[in-house]
This record gives C-alpha cells, sequence and structure tokens, in this order.
C-alpha cells in the first residue's frame, strides 16, 4: 500500500514529465546571422556572425519580453 510520500512522488514525477514535455523547444542554428540588419553568414554551431550581434539580438528579445510583462 502506497503512503502520503510515495503519491506525492508519484505526482510530483507526472507534473515534471509533462512540463519537459510541454516546454518551448529551441530554434535550430541558422546559416544567416539572426541579427535583422547584418544578413553575413553564421559562425560554427550558432546562429550569429558575432557576439556583438548575439547580444543586441538578446537585447531586443528581453526588451520584447518586458513590454509583454508589463
Amino acid at each position: 500500500m502506497a503512503d502520503v510520500a510515495d503519491d506525492a512522488a508519484k505526482e510530483f514525477e507526472q507534473h515534471l514529465t509533462a512540463a519537459i514535455a510541454n516546454r518551448a523547444k529551441p530554434e535550430p542554428p541558422s546559416p544567416v546571422c539572426r541579427n535583422g540588419d547584418c544578413g553575413e553568414p553564421s559562425v560554427g554551431k550558432s546562429s550569429y556572425c558575432c557576439s556583438e550581434c548575439r547580444e543586441d539580438a538578446e537585447k531586443v528579445e528581453r526588451a520584447k519580453q518586458q513590454r509583454k510583462a508589463a
């Protein structure tokens, strides 16, 4: 017979499995820099041609998320 701790562990496992299955999947690397005004080829397994383009794109994304939260 299962006790309360076993039931809680089973429920936690179900919630964790559902959360992992429903998480947002990362976008695959892009062959062209994702910074809108750049257009240069991406470097390696990245989606950006340089760290400056990546930082600019991250700032834009954070600003979009801030606008959604407000």
